[in-house]
């Protein structure tokens, strides 16, 4: 189907990538725990618009351009973890409490929250590589136009991100309703998410 190949084995992989914990998740739960539904599906928005500029990336070649560049991919990943750790400070040492259902996230940190979610996918060297080495295995080599292939299959993941995501989102912010309706647990919960996000900058310059 428009010149891709095993794509039954295609969907089964991308479901169980999705299903293994990484940056994103723990990006949609940190927000989604401290601030509410909302919070999570702004920040999924952000995440799933990173995802899609990168099955475009990879389609078209710039992906590859960056891996092929040791300058370019780590000024990245340093790129990604500064951001990381700034939102993680801002979070931790805000003195408003996260948002909930209660306090509805402001019209100004919407924003702030998919940009967050956006720089988050876009700066993870991980996602860069995973385009760029996995998507083009399921590309059929006698397609005739391999761009319009590409760009199929990063569609298909995405699809099925989605689904993980929300059930992220949906799951995360119900088993913390009343926590965040609490002012002092609030937080405390926004300190926390604020911690994961600092951990995360952290741990992806490390690696």
């Amino acid at each position: 189907m428009l010149g891709t190949q095993n794509l039954a084995v295609f969907l089964v992989s991308a479901v169980v990538l999705n299903l293994t914990p990484g940056q994103d998740t723990f990006h949609i739960l940190a927000r989604s725990i401290s601030q509410g539904r909302r919070a999570g599906l702004l920040a999924v928005a952000g995440i799933l618009s990173g995802c899609f500029t990168h099955t475009c990336a990879a389609a078209f070649g710039l992906s590859a351009l960056i891996a092929a560049s040791a300058g370019a991919f780590h000024a990245v990943k340093w790129a990604g973890a500064a951001y990381l750790v700034y939102l993680g400070l801002r979070m931790a040492f805000s003195r408003s409490p996260g948002a909930s259902p209660l306090h509805p996230v402001a019209a100004n940190n919407r924003w702030d929250i998919f940009r967050g979610g956006l720089f988050c996918n876009l700066c993870n060297p991980k996602t860069i590589l995973f385009y760029l080495a996995f998507l083009p295995q399921f590309v059929a080599p006698d397609a005739a136009h391999k761009i319009p292939a590409l760009l199929f299959l990063g569609s298909l993941f995405i699809a099925t991100s989605t689904l993980y995501c929300l059930g992220l989102v949906l799951g995360a912010s119900a088993l913390t309703h009343r926590f965040r309706e609490s002012p002092s647990a609030g937080t405390w919960l926004q300190r926390g998410a604020g911690a994961v996000f600092v951990t995360l900058g952290i741990g992806l310059v490390a690696e």
